[in-house]
């Protein structure tokens, strides 16, 4: 069986080799396991940063795949259905964080999904949506999960609400602007591409600004018609918390689900007089999973796909692609054996 694998490199700065390599097939070895033929699997940020020595050498949480076997008796699962992969373990229904200790696929600890064949417990694995292609369906569990939580279970987003999605163009960021405008919130975003924010535009945002610009918090207020916001969804970091403070509404909510810009931020007095919150957001449970593939479902969301390539062996085009950032969606390999693509 083929995968990407990691080995260990000596350069400076680091940047750890990912090869195609052959390992052995995966075996059935417990009472409610089911083996997958993966059908095609997506990339994250993650998967960047371990090659740059961040984390240890297993790649890849996002992958979809149809059930070759399962061991044991199921009710829930048969040979044959197409199934997303729950991208994370130990974390079952607590919406304050895991009840064990937690890991995402592919960190290490668990093994990774980007192989031609998965085992996994049959109570981390979800029907795919009907209405999503294999690439689609690939680029939704940890992008998915990661936004939905944000989104309702921290952000508590509703009908009527001004909310910003910082970063436009990523997996998580495009994923939160689908969720929030299915429930009818006004979506406002920031990109430092114009081009992205006209995409976003196109999928239902109201507007966005640059955050190039020295004066872009003020710009989203014009467009919100000097309404204030009501929620910030944020992937960014640094020091954008000081603008959110002056756009949110007292008591508003700052959720923040990475920081790509900077490892910290600023959370001032002025905050505080404001009571503006600030809340870590990351990943979420087997419950919350269930709840997004249901939403999913129901409002024929897809998740938007930037570039597909065929085969294991294209992996390191797409992490060329995800290293220079240009990309407006998720990046998927399909598999031989795909049948949706």
């Amino acid at each position: 069986m083929k995968a990407v694998t990691i080995s260990k490199t000596n350069t400076e700065p680091t940047y750890h080799n990912a090869s195609v390599t052959d390992i052995p097939k995966p075996e059935l070895t417990e009472d409610g396991q089911a083996l997958l033929d993966v059908h095609a699997v997506s990339f994250n940020h993650r998967d960047l940063w371990i090659r740059k020595g961040q984390y240890p050498v297993f790649l890849g949480a996002d992958g979809v795949g149809r059930i070759a076997e399962v061991k044991g008796n199921s009710s829930k699962h048969k040979v044959g259905d197409r199934v997303v992969v729950m991208p994370s373990t130990g974390w079952d229904k607590d919406p304050r964080g895991p009840e064990e200790a937690y890991y995402i696929l592919g960190g290490g600890h668990v093994n990774g999904i980007f192989s031609e064949q998965f085992v996994a417990q049959q109570d981390d694995l979800f029907k795919a949506p009907d209405h999503l292609t294999d690439a689609e369906a690939a680029a939704l569990p940890l992008a998915g999960l990661t936004a939905w939580r944000a989104v309702f279970t921290k952000g508590q987003v509703r009908q009527g609400q001004n909310v910003l999605i910082t970063g436009i163009g990523g997996g998580v960021a495009l994923l939160a602007l689908s969720f929030c405008v299915a429930v009818g919130a006004n979506v406002y975003v920031t990109s430092s591409d114009d081009a992205k924010i006209l995409k976003a535009v196109s999928l239902g945002a109201v507007g966005g600004a640059n955050y190039k610009e020295s004066k872009w918090g003020s710009h989203l207020q014009r467009l919100a018609g000097g309404e204030p916001f009501d929620v910030v969804i944020d992937g960014a970091g640094g020091d954008g918390v000081k603008t959110f403070t002056q756009i949110l509404r007292q008591g508003g909510i700052i959720v923040c689900y990475g920081m790509t810009v900077k490892p910290k931020v600023d959370y001032t007095m002025a905050a505080v007089l404001r009571n503006i919150e600030i809340r870590g957001s990351t990943m979420g449970s087997r419950v919350e999973f269930k709840e997004m593939v249901d939403f999913v479902a129901k409002h024929k969301i897809k998740p938007a796909v930037s570039q597909v390539w065929p085969g294991l062996e294209s992996a390191e085009e797409a992490f060329n692609v995800m290293r220079a950032g240009s990309q407006f969606g998720k990046l998927v390999l399909s598999m031989k054996n795909s049948s949706k693509l």
